[in-house]
């Protein structure tokens, strides 16, 4: 009876070890976004994160808020690096430009040695420094070029396009982007909004319809109604379509679910992913150095169906092959 319960007491001591081996296992991990938690590219990305670290990571987020205060990031970051002071990350993973020049410059790139991966920047990585001795990651780059021929197969007379966006870090990024490659495009470029206010939209209303084919939108959470109040993707763009009348191309799939068109989208899941392997192979043993900075590649058709009825619009079917449909939500 005493060698059954000495070898139930062993077992159970076994078990508990390795409890707590599997425990000490787990990797810690700290990300920073530099948006808020409800924007619907950091759920996104979010999901890809924890779609690789979900099972062997304790993940902590920090969130920035910078596309609705601006102002209150360096504020936000600082606390980040207190967080990181405090939990003593294996790893960092940090989100969209503003956090790389607010948080990661400052604070991490070579200065401390914890593997740091980048996702969802937009600049070119060398503004910030990177790659460096700890920093590596994803940059994000828009399906702008593949985006226009899309929605051209949907409405060929669409030769004229112009570009709204939140004036930010991104929406320069993504104008230095459009100047770069344009000339590839099958349409003109004819105006690049950085827009910070409702207002200086409204005063465009008849140059955008008289212009503008079709206008290309992204990132235009945090632009200002008239009271100051920082508004979200959906109160802007229900303004802007009381502005123009024409189709609005997307370049994140919320934008084609909210009304867009079309688009061939990025996706978040796809940045997350992407820097959450690099930092998982970061910290198992990989040195960065021999992590290059990635991009985006993959692309994916969208077609909102309640705006293409409203707009008249009707594809050949092969247009609709292999593409998702969706109605406005």
């Amino acid at each position: 009876m005493k060698k059954q319960q000495l070898t139930i007491l062993l077992c159970l001591l076994s078990l508990v070890f390795s409890s707590f081996s599997f425990a000490a296992d787990r990797h810690r991990v700290l990300v920073v976004m530099s948006y808020e938690e409800n924007n619907p590219w950091c759920q996104e990305i979010k999901q890809g994160i924890e779609s690789v670290l979900g099972p062997n990571s304790d993940i902590s987020y920090v969130y920035m808020d910078t596309k609705v205060n601006f102002d209150g990031g360096q504020a936000k970051a600082d606390h980040a690096y207190e967080r990181y002071k405090i939990m003593r990350p294996d790893g960092v993973i940090t989100v969209d430009d503003n956090a790389q020049h607010m948080f990661v410059t400052p604070y991490l790139s070579n200065i401390v040695d914890t593997p740091v991966m980048f996702c969802g920047v937009n600049a070119e990585p060398e503004k910030y420094g990177f790659p460096s001795k700890n920093v590596s990651g994803s940059l994000e780059r828009g399906h702008v070029r593949e985006s226009i021929a899309f929605t051209k197969q949907l409405k060929d007379a669409i030769n004229n396009v112009c570009f709204i966006v939140k004036d930010s870090p991104s929406g320069t990024a993504l104008k230095r982007q459009v100047e770069g490659e344009s000339e590839s495009y099958l349409a003109n470029v004819n105006h690049f909004i950085l827009a910070s206010k409702l207002s200086e939209l409204g005063k465009l209303k008849a140059t955008l319809n008289k212009d503008c084919d079709a206008i290309y939108i992204d990132s235009l959470e945090g632009i200002e109604d008239g009271k100051g109040n920082a508004l979200n993707h959906r109160q802007v763009f229900v303004q802007l379509e009381n502005i123009y009348n024409g189709p609005f191309i997307g370049a994140n799939k919320y934008h084609v679910d909210q009304g867009a068109l079309s688009a061939v989208v990025k996706t978040g899941q796809e940045q997350g992913e992407g820097a959450a392997h690099l930092l998982l192979k970061a910290m198992t043993g990989t040195p960065v150095s021999e992590l290059p900075v990635t991009r985006n590649y993959r692309g994916r058709r969208i077609i909102n169906v309640t705006t293409m009825e409203k707009l008249g619009i009707k594809p050949r079917p092969i247009v609709l092959r292999g593409a998702t449909l969706v109605k406005t939500q």
